[in-house]
């Protein structure tokens, strides 16, 4: 979706709303880059001694995928206001590898206006990451904050 696509409000979101995002290739050396600074485990970091883990290989961090479904959601995704997250379920079916072109399925499950604060209401988001090869990495199910028409936050 391009930066100028409409954003649209909580009244202009129907249950059942799907959105697909861009891809996103990933590298070896983007999968140790990331993992050295953030979750420094040998099987993110050294391509040989993961071969003797639990993955059989190079594994990107659950943390790392995460972010680049959030890059990919923020593309693709048009609320207005943004993704403000309240909260979210991530699981990990599957491991994200060197070479996987990642892309995100989105389908809004339910839309509750807020009681209390009029300006605003709760969308719930199912985003299913899936490689090339259309495996899910990655399921998100996340409380994502959405602003009403013509009512600032």
């Amino acid at each position: 979706m391009s930066k100028a696509a409409t954003k649209r409000y909580l009244e202009e979101l129907t249950e059942g709303d799907r959105y697909k995002s861009g891809s996103h290739v990933l590298d070896a050396e983007q999968i140790i880059s990331y993992a050295k600074q953030f979750d420094p485990q040998v099987f993110h970091t050294d391509p040989v001694l993961a071969q003797q883990s639990f993955f059989n290989g190079l594994a990107a961090s659950g943390w790392h995928t995460a972010a680049i479904t959030m890059k990919l959601l923020v593309e693709s995704i048009p609320f207005a206001g943004g993704l403000v997250g309240a909260g979210c379920e991530v699981t990990w079916p599957q491991a994200t590898r060197p070479s996987d072109q990642l892309h995100v399925e989105s389908e809004i499950i339910s839309i509750t206006p807020s009681r209390t604060k009029k300006d605003r209401g709760i969308v719930l988001l199912e985003s299913l990451t899936k490689n090339q090869h259309g495996d899910i990495v990655q399921r998100m199910l996340s409380k994502v904050v959405v602003r009403r028409k013509n009512i600032e936050l």
